[in-house]
């Protein structure tokens, strides 16, 4: 199972790095929409458009990587109570509901996209589907990264390794 581990690691740096291209493709077509608009008075009608895919990327992709890196809002009040058996079973049970949901958004992703095939966007006609894929997309990452969790448990954090 630890060669398996390359693979996810390079799946998340991949991941991570198109998340820093797309946030700032879209900052930077936020600044190019504040400068057009307040200084020539004309605003390019595809800046918004490109700007949105860009930030839905963001959204869907973090989402995916949050699940990999486990940075997540949780609460641990139960599960710093239970003994350390108690307590990996239940990261387990948290991580198959995880892929479980992951894989819903997979399918429920699949089946909008498949109802909104051949639509195309308002300003710049592109394709929709570019816009609806992120959710299968993401939904299958973030499957493969909670069962990853099961595989390949990460290690504690610091606080609890040295307790």
């Amino acid at each position: 199972m630890r060669l398996l581990a390359p693979g996810f690691a390079g799946l998340a740096a991949l991941l991570r790095w198109s998340l820093v291209f797309a946030t700032a493709l879209m900052l930077g077509l936020i600044f190019l929409q504040v400068v057009m608009r307040y200084v020539f008075a004309s605003v390019p009608p595809w800046s918004e458009e490109v700007a949105m895919l860009a930030f839905s990327w963001c959204t869907m992709g973090g989402l995916a990587l949050g699940v990999r890196e486990g940075f997540h809002v949780r609460l641990t009040l139960l599960t710093d109570r239970l003994p350390a058996r108690a307590g990996v079973a239940w990261e387990v049970g948290v991580n198959l509901l995880t892929a479980f949901l992951g894989g819903y958004l997979a399918w429920s992703g699949l089946r909008f996209l498949d109802f909104t095939a051949g639509s195309t966007s308002a300003a710049m006609e592109y394709p929709i589907e570019l816009l609806n894929g992120m959710a299968p997309v993401c939904g299958v990452l973030v499957c493969v990264f909670a069962l990853e969790r099961i595989i390949l448990p990460p290690p504690p954090p610091a606080e609890l390794a040295e307790a």
